[in-house]
């Protein structure tokens, strides 16, 4: 399986999301020292969960060479919830949360189902999260460029409501006197 998504590997919509969910199984070269998926590579699937959600939404390979545009990561969070074995079988659905002229907002969940294209059960807890905040870049100007006005629609027709989690940020630790 090539490493960068396709639209047949995105086919699966999730119940309640509108867009399709993101699959990959956990390669024995992605688990660290402590016998799980190290972090980096939970990093990996939600940046090909990212692309996966670009190609949906029209901003694929051939709009950004007819372009010279693309979304640009400004800022993230990410969460790790549950340790994740070598071999487990990964599902990432995304929900878009909102969208102006120049900027996106986005969240991914990452699951642990049972085979290689399995939709997570309803009352599944992700093992991880992040939200993200993009920017569409017109890489040939190096600066930010408006949506044309079709992608713009078709990113604010999939906008959902935030999950309870997105938004959070870093607690703050006190310094130790």
């Amino acid at each position: 399986m090539s490493e960068q998504p396709t639209h047949e590997e995105t086919a699966v919509v999730a119940e309640g999301t509108s867009l399709p969910l993101f699959h990959r199984t956990v390669r024995p070269e992605w688990i660290d020292y402590n016998g799980h998926m190290s972090e980096a590579f939970y990093v990996l699937v939600f940046g090909y969960a990212t692309d996966a959600m670009m190609i949906e939404t029209g901003l694929h390979a051939g709009y950004r060479e007819s372009t010279g545009c693309s979304l640009h990561t400004a800022e993230s969070h990410l969460r790790y919830l549950r340790e994740v074995a070598a071999g487990s079988h990964l599902a990432v659905c995304t929900r878009l949360l909102g969208v102006d002229a120049k900027k996106a907002r986005f969240c991914h969940e990452l699951y642990v189902v049972g085979a290689p294209d399995d939709v997570p059960e309803p009352d599944a807890v992700p093992v991880a999260t992040t939200e993200l905040l993009a920017l569409h870049v017109d890489q040939r100007a190096g600066r930010t460029a408006p949506f044309p006005d079709s992608v713009r629609e078709r990113l604010a027709s999939l906008v959902e409501p935030a999950p309870a989690w997105a938004g959070r940020s870093i607690a703050e630790v006190p310094a130790v006197r």
